[in-house]
Order: structure tokens, then sequence, then C-alpha cells
């Protein structure tokens, strides 16, 4: 599979099945992250790969209402990093955007071996660094939910899940992200005509 078909094919799918977790499966996945760009070559990106049947219960704890479904993962990846570990260029704070990108890269190749590994904002920061022993001065940015995609609907998905699950919501168009040249107020499609 190349970048284009990973990237068409990457789902936030919520209806997972297990997976097996295995050493070279994680090797594989920081081996994405680790080759990933940065400011300076920084690398501020730290992970957690958490595959351990009794840790995965612990993290559970720290998920909001609404992603029950994540109880499912084969395994979660806890993703943080500090503004310290990174470029500080005036007020510009580049950790977030490199920890950003080598994620995407995380979850791209996770695609590509035919896995789900879909980011969460729904957790507590604070209850996943106690459980997993993560420093108070690191940012814990996301949680990566990894297992294979099941056919099978969960159960504990809500009507709106179900739909997203059914057919990929809809994206916005081009024209309404992109500005040609400068940003104008106006949409991009009137910059482009």
């Amino acid at each position: 599979m190349n970048v284009k078909d990973a990237i068409k094919e990457r789902r936030a799918y919520r209806s997972l099945e297990h997976t097996e977790i295995t050493s070279q499966l994680i090797e594989d996945l920081a081996q994405s992250a680790r080759l990933f760009c940065s400011c300076f070559n920084n690398q501020p990106w730290r992970y957690v790969f958490v595959y351990d049947r009794t840790v995965l219960k612990q993290v559970h704890e720290a998920l909001s209402s609404g992603n029950e479904w994540a109880r499912a993962a084969s395994m979660i990846i806890a993703v943080f990093s500090k503004p310290e570990l990174d470029c500080v260029i005036r007020d510009r704070k580049y950790y977030l955007f490199d920890t950003g990108m080598a994620t995407a890269a995380i979850i791209l190749r996770a695609t590509e071996l035919g896995l789900v590994a879909h980011p969460i904002a729904g957790f507590s920061p604070k209850k996943t660094r106690e459980i997993l022993n993560i420093p108070e001065s690191m940012e814990v940015i996301t949680l990566v939910i990894v297992g294979k995609h099941s056919k099978s609907i969960s159960p504990l998905l809500s009507d709106k899940q179900i739909t997203a699950e059914r057919e990929r919501p809809e994206r916005m168009p081009v024209e309404k992200f992109i500005h040609l040249n400068r940003y104008k107020e106006q949409s991009a499609q009137e910059n482009i005509t």
C-alpha cells in the first residue's frame, strides 16, 4: 500500500476485534515515528504502548463517557510531550506539531498493516498520567486506540457513531480550507476563479 492509499483507507472505526500485539508490531510502529521529521531533529514525541490486559483495564478508567467502545482495543498508545523537548522560536512552540506528525506516521503505518489506529480526545490526561506513571511536566496529547476493525457493529456505539461506522463522515471540500497565494475572507473557491 502506498501513502496515498493509506490516507484513503484510514478510518476512525470504533467497532474493534482483538488482534495480537507483538514486539515486532510495536517496533514497526515506533520506527515510523522515529524516522519522521521534527524541528532541528529534536524528536519531542514520547509514547507509552499499552497492551498488557491488566494495564489496559486501568487505562479504561481514564476514558470519557462515549468512548466505552475503546475498551475493545488490543493496544492503547498514550502520546505525550512538553514544549522544552522541541523548538521554541519566539512564541512558536513546535512540540505539538512535531508530535502530531510523528503520530500520523504511526496511524498511517497501522492502516497499512490492516489495523485501526483511532486517536481520541475523550479521556482524562490527569488519570492517564497517574496510571502510566507519566511525569506531571508532560502533556498527554491524545490516546490512540489500536485494534482490528470488526465487521460487526459494536453494541456500545451511539446512533451517530453507528452512522460514522457504516460510511465515512463527510469531509470538508478542499475549497473550504485552502487559499491560493494569500488568505482571503471569501472561500478559497472564489480565490481560484
